[in-house]
């Protein structure tokens, strides 16, 4: 069985959800990545922030990143997997939420993350077609 734990990558940060949005950019500049967990004061998964965020829900509207944390930006319900989570679970759970970067938790602690590069890396061509399908092709009616 293939689990999460083996596809994800390791190395995962959490930007504290008191950190303004300028400092998540700098810190997803210098890891190389374009998604950022956000984490509680207890270290505990409360969101996620990406660059897309940032540009669209902050510039664009024309706050300052240097005001605004990552704490105003989470919304919704976090998604992540369990570590030991069969693949066909992760599977099920990003294209069902149609997310494309995945939080790998383990013993309530950040491990990894799995983004779609994992994904392509690990999966079959027929299993990678699915997701695609259904992530992109589900988003684009919305």
């Amino acid at each position: 069985m293939t689990t999460a734990g083996d596809i994800m990558h390791r190395g995962a940060q959490w930007i504290p959800a008191h950190e303004t949005l300028d400092r998540a950019a700098q810190l997803m500049r210098d890891l190389g990545v374009g998604a950022l967990p956000i984490s509680d004061q207890n270290e505990r998964l409360c969101g996620m922030i990406t660059d897309r965020d940032i540009v669209v829900d902050c510039v664009a509207m024309g706050h300052d990143p240097a005001r605004v944390t990552a704490g105003d930006m989470a919304q919704g319900t976090p998604r992540w997997i369990d570590a030991s989570a069969d693949v066909s679970e992760v599977l099920r759970e990003m294209e069902g939420n149609q997310i494309r970067r995945l939080p790998v938790i383990e013993n309530k602690r950040l491990v990894g993350m799995i983004s779609e590069a994992d994904l392509a890396q690990h999966l079959t061509d027929d299993q990678i077609a699915e997701f695609a399908h259904g992530v992109y092709a589900r988003s684009s009616t919305h």
